[in-house]
């Protein structure tokens, strides 16, 4: 069977129980994996250390973490990273919930200074957005434009349209959706009733009941059945009555439920104290399982992603279906209000007139309940009225209709058509979705069948790879190796010279003080607030020696220095750089003279590159190594595969950022491998300061 790779939505609601357990732990600090993975460090005071996982890629999942198996810190902070750090270290973990039946998750921390709420979408793409307590986004890992919803930094962030809970139902709703369906009742519980295949068949299996028996053939003792596991089963979940279990099929980790299930009574099973602790252990056993594959193979899992998407469609065609019935229910339930106009308008008259004399509600709900045992048909019709809500809900036999006794009939008849449009609309957007979705399905089809010809094709040849190529490969592996100077701005000259510039005052102290040495250059910008950058002779490990640095190299080596310096964030497209050698640059001022951090003293003649231009251009290399680079444009264009030139221009950082990315994303075949090597917050490190955009030929 296949591995779980996706928290359902009951497994969620059994999550959010547990986690409530650690409301009043405070942040320490936030990391970003990968552009996926969210590691949230807290302290509680009963528990010590707590570790908070929330990956939104593939896997999906959310849960408090053993300290001694979470991942290794990362290097330098993303900015997403660094954003997280700054509105929530020092923030007490203030609440968790789940929103309706969906596979979200919010969480609430609470500082002197504000509210902070981090959302975990769990399902589709995968994402995690940050907003303020009023819901406007402060940032997000992925932006999300659809017609139905927009997810991006400084909009308002909306939850996606709900979707039947089974979780929250009544009994009479859970019968008349069973009723509503034309397949069988284990189906009907998967995909009408929102409860996926596993727990639709898990709560056949605890009632005793046919699961492929037809939805016709079955009668109200076996709804009653059903609505009474679902009972045991919410219970279950609100008071967390849990039996964790870890199954295993064949030695290898397939599932993780919070309750022992009797669809898995076969497997081989490892018991646990909480959900949490088997999550933890579920998913650190997957990926140590993929890990040591992937050192086997590289061949990527077509037959899941085929199956994935193949699951997705099914379950769009059966939104689409339940739709359908809805915006049909909703326009009979209009109709019917006309043919039973007259007993419609004397009913919402009485109320109407009964509070026009301020008659209260339980007396009107009384006088209807009189006329019901005088068989007065109007009162017969009324099932219920609601005051907290000025509503009375009628049995007009074919349909229970909820009504607004402030208004009359046809207004509210034309409340019921508009719902009935709205909820087309809805059907609209999910036939639009599914022909997205077939369209990946039909393009991971033609990956597969590209792989093959591919894998034949490196057999026969041993020629290079062309950027053509690795632009147009399906699958392209990730080789990374970091390197000590990354975490400086840095570039590789067309001579292969390291050039390594400072991202602030402290950096730009620290590459003078410890990494210039003895035959490396040194380049600043004439104008104030431009990085120390270091031609580099040898590296730091080598021994200092004179090294003739090619002219080419130091004409880069200067553009490099004016391009991420002021120059550029102040709109100009030129300036002058001066260079200068190790023994000319100092930090001791002149008598009576102040230096600033990151600031020095250049004693000596030094040479000039006179109106030299700005220009940076991003690429990526796919080997030897997988990564995105940038810098001035020709080493650049020469290293990498695919680049993008930039010009100062009107977009932020993070804006250009996402630009480029969205564009590298078109060029190359593998979209995944882009997200991996190069994704906005790695492209932003190589963006100068200000504004840029992208320079037209």
């Amino acid at each position: 069977m296949d591995q779980k790779r996706e928290l359902s939505s009951i497994d969620l609601a059994a999550l959010v129980t547990e986690l409530r357990a650690y409301e009043g732990a405070k942040v320490d600090k936030a990391y970003l994996y990968d552009d996926s993975l969210v590691r949230l460090r807290m302290r509680d005071f009963d528990r010590g250390r707590v570790e908070l996982l929330i990956e939104v890629g593939d896997p999906k999942r959310l849960h408090a973490a053993d300290p001694e198996t979470v991942p290794d810190a990362p290097g330098r902070p993303p900015n997403f990273a660094m954003m997280l750090r700054n509105r929530i270290s020092g923030a007490d973990f203030a609440g968790i919930e789940q929103y309706e039946y969906d596979r979200i998750v919010t969480l609430r921390f609470e500082r002197p200074d504000g509210v902070t709420l981090v959302i975990a979408e769990l399902f589709g793409d995968g994402n995690v957005i940050v907003c303020n307590a009023d819901y406007e986004i402060i940032d997000c890992l992925d932006t999300v434009r659809l017609s139905s919803r927009t997810v991006v930094p400084g909009a308002q962030y909306e939850y996606p349209q709900s979707r039947f809970d089974p979780l929250t139902t009544s009994e009479e709703a859970f019968h008349r959706q069973m009723e509503g369906s034309d397949t069988d009742i284990v189906r009907t519980l998967a995909t009408q009733l929102n409860f996926g295949g596993l727990w639709a068949e898990e709560l056949c299996s605890r009632a005793d009941i046919e699961k492929t028996k037809p939805i016709a053939d079955a009668d109200d003792s076996e709804y009653a059945a059903l609505f009474r596991v679902l009972t045991e089963l919410r219970s279950a979940l609100a008071d967390g009555a849990f039996e964790p279990r870890v199954y295993y099929e064949d030695d290898s980790p397939v599932d993780v439920t919070p309750i022992a299930l009797r669809e898995y009574e076969a497997l081989e099973t490892d018991r646990f104290d909480s959900f949490n602790e088997a999550l933890d252990s579920y998913f650190l056993e997957l990926n140590e399982a993929e890990t040591a594959t992937s050192t086997e193979s590289d061949r990527p899992d077509f037959e899941a992603e085929i199956e994935k998407f193949e699951r997705i469609i099914e379950q769009q065609q059966g939104a689409i279906e339940d739709f359908e019935a809805e915006a049909n229910e909703e326009r009979r339930k209009a109709e019917l209000l006309y043919e039973r106009y007259g007993l419609v308008d004397e009913v919402l008259s009485a109320i109407q007139n009964a509070r026009a004399d301020d008659i209260p509600w339980e007396t009107i709900r009384e006088r209807f309940e009189e006329g019901t045992e005088r068989d007065i048909p109007a009162a017969e019709a009324v099932q219920s009225v609601d005051g907290s809500k000025g509503t009375v809900t009628l049995d007009l036999e074919e349909a229970t209709v909820t009504l607004d006794t402030t208004i009359g009939v046809e207004k509210n008849a034309d409340q019921l058509y508009q719902e009935a449009k709205r909820i087309e609309e809805k059907r609209e957007g999910a036939l639009e979705a599914i022909e997205e979705t077939r369209e990946q399905l039909a393009a991971v089809k033609q990956r597969r069948e590209t792989w093959g010809e591919s894998a034949d094709a490196d057999e026969e040849t041993t020629e290079e790879t062309t950027p053509e190529q690795w632009l147009s490969e399906p699958s392209i592996p990730v080789r990374r190796d970091e390197k000590w100077y990354e975490r400086f701005r840095w570039f590789h000259t067309s001579d292969g010279f390291l050039v390594i510039g400072g991202r602030n005052a402290d950096q730009n102290e620290e590459l003078v003080k410890k990494y210039m040495e003895s035959g490396d250059l040194f380049f600043h910008t004439q104008a104030h607030g431009a990085p120390a950058t270091i031609l580099k002779a040898t590296g730091p490990s080598e021994a200092a020696k004179d090294v003739e640095i090619p002219e080419q190299s130091r004409e880069e080596a200067a553009q490099f220095a004016v391009s991420y310096s002021s120059i550029w964030k102040d709109g100009h497209y030129s300036g002058d750089v001066y260079m200068a050698t190790p023994d000319q640059v100092t930090k001791t001022p002149e008598s009576g003279e102040f230096i600033e951090k990151g600031s020095f003293v250049i004693r000596g003649e030094r040479t000039y590159y006179r109106d030299t231009a700005v220009g940076v251009s991003i690429g990526i290399t796919c080997e030897p190594q997988t990564r995105v680079i940038g810098g001035p444009s020709d080493p650049i264009e020469t290293q990498t595969v695919t680049n993008i030139e930039l010009e100062p221009g009107r977009y932020a950082q993070n804006d250009i950022a996402k630009l480029i990315y969205r564009e590298f994303r078109d060029r190359f075949e593998d979209e995944a491998f882009v997200r991996k090597v190069a994704s906005p917050d790695l492209i932003q490190e190589f963006c100068p300061a200000g504004g840029s955009r992208i320079h037209e030929e």
